[in-house]
């Protein structure tokens, strides 16, 4: 008889209860990046009451402040970028450890991205003049479409990610003037020609 510890139904079940494990992780790792926003006194939604699920005009106070925004295609394509990164880095391990480390890191940024240095860095170096920092609701909004675009891509695989990630760029840089690559040029680097073309767009 096959002892139990090499029983591929036992082996299985272990692996099944460990990946229901990381789910609670996951579940704990937003659980933090929640209370690190509320203690940065980030409020837990749109100070207007209302909670909406999506908002698309970017230059109203509503923006980063309801659970979805044009902004947050950027955090779907951050998924794209880490399910290809870690598919090259390591392909061995399975979907759900790899999606807890994109998650890690989606929350982690909320977290940095909420602090009173980067809010203030958005509001002198790039078109986010008038940013005061993300709602609670928003932030978790970002990390899910995060993860929604890690598994997105699982499906995918990395060269129609790539595709979709290339075609997310161009479309936000059409529609709002800004994506992921611009915002993190401006972030780090700013440059005036691009600030002055993207307030540009703003109305009077």
């Amino acid at each position: 008889m096959t002892p139990p510890s090499h029983d591929p139904q036992v082996r299985l079940g272990r692996r099944s209860k460990r990946e229901r494990w990381l789910l609670w992780v996951m579940l704990a790792v937003i659980a933090i990046m929640i209370v690190s926003l509320r203690l940065e006194e980030r409020r837990w939604w749109c100070e207007c009451g209302t909670v909406r699920p999506w908002i698309s005009d970017i230059w109203t106070s509503h923006c980063s402040q309801h659970l979805l925004d044009p902004y947050s295609l950027t955090h779907f394509s951050h998924g794209l970028i880490f399910s290809m990164l870690l598919m090259l880095v390591v392909p061995r391990w399975t979907l759900m450890r790899r999606l807890l480390v994109a998650v890690t890191l989606a929350a982690g940024w909320e977290a940095l991205e909420n602090s009173p240095f980067i809010i203030e860095r958005y509001r002198t170096a790039t078109m986010s003049l008038n940013y005061l920092g993300d709602s609670v609701v928003n932030s978790t909004g970002d990390v899910l479409a995060c993860a929604a675009g890690f598994l997105v891509a699982e499906w995918l695989g990395w060269r129609r990610s790539l595709v979709l990630f290339l075609a997310i760029e161009v479309a936000l840089l059409l529609w709002i003037r800004d994506n992921l690559i611009v915002g993190g040029v401006m972030l780090i680097a700013p440059i005036d020609a691009i600030k002055q073309w993207q307030t540009a767009s703003a109305p009077i």
